[in-house]
C-alpha cells in the first residue's frame, strides 16, 4: 500500500462549507417573517374588530356629566347597530355633523327621541309625546330655553347631552336631529379609571 496516498490531506467540500451560513441566514429570515406575518395578522384582526364589533372611546369635554366625565374611557359596542337600532336612553357615540372651527370628529351623546317621536322642552322640562320625562341621569332643568314641537323625522335621532346646564352641551338643539347612519355604536360601560367601571 502507498503510505504516501494515505497521508495526503482530505478533499475539502467548498460546497458544504459555504452552504452552512447560507442555511442559517435563511433560518434566519424565515423566523423574522413569521414574527412580521402574526403582527400584520394581529395588526389586521384588531383593525376588523374595531370598524365591525368594538371600540374604547375616550370622552371628551363636559357634555355628558354627571353620567360621564373627561377622560373616562368607553366600551363602544359597534355590532349592536347592525342588528337592530337605537333605543330612546341609549349612550352613543355618533360623528359630529355639525360645521365649523368648533367641529369634532366624534361626539358622545344620548338618545332622546326616535323616528316619529314629538319632543318639546317647556319650562324647562322635556315631553315626549306629550308626556313628561322624568330624567334621573342629569342634575339640572333644560337651561338652554324652550324648543318644538318637533316630530323626529324617519332614519334619524334627536340627541342632547345629560349635562342640561345652559351652553353645556352641543346637540340636536343645535345642529337638529342626526342620520342613523352617523350613529357608530353604543357605549356599554366605563372601563377606566377602574375605580369609575360601571355598566351604563
Amino acid at each position: 500500500m502507498n503510505k504516501e496516498a494515505e497521508s495526503l490531506p482530505t478533499p475539502v467540500n467548498r460546497r458544504t462549507r459555504s452552504a452552512a451560513p447560507k442555511r442559517e441566514l435563511s433560518g434566519w429570515r424565515k423566523e423574522l417573517w413569521d414574527w412580521l406575518r402574526a403582527l400584520l395578522i394581529a395588526a389586521a384582526l384588531v383593525a376588523v374588530i374595531q370598524t365591525f364589533v368594538f371600540q374604547l372611546s375616550t370622552v371628551k369635554m363636559h357634555s355628558m356629566q354627571p353620567t360621564l366625565f373627561e377622560k373616562e374611557w368607553l366600551f363602544v359596542n359597534k355590532i349592536s347597530y347592525e342588528l337592530g337600532h337605537p333605543k330612546r336612553g341609549d349612550i352613543v357615540i355618533l360623528k359630529d355633523p355639525s360645521i365649523g372651527d368648533g367641529r369634532k370628529k366624534y361626539l358622545v351623546k344620548r338618545v332622546i327621541g326616535i323616528p316619529g317621536d314629538t319632543l318639546e322642552v317647556r319650562n324647562e322640562q322635556l315631553y315626549v309625546n306629550g308626556e313628561l320625562q322624568i330624567e334621573p341621569y342629569t342634575d339640572s332643568p333644560i337651561e338652554d330655553g324652550d324648543f318644538g314641537p318637533l316630530t323626529v323625522g324617519a332614519g334619524h335621532y334627536f340627541v342632547m347631552g345629560d349635562n342640561r346646564h345652559l351652553g353645556q352641551s352641543k346637540d340636536s338643539r343645535m345642529f337638529k336631529e342626526v342620520p342613523e347612519k352617523l350613529i357608530q355604536g353604543r357605549a356599554e360601560a366605563v372601563v377606566w379609571p377602574i375605580v369609575r367601571w360601571s355598566k351604563l
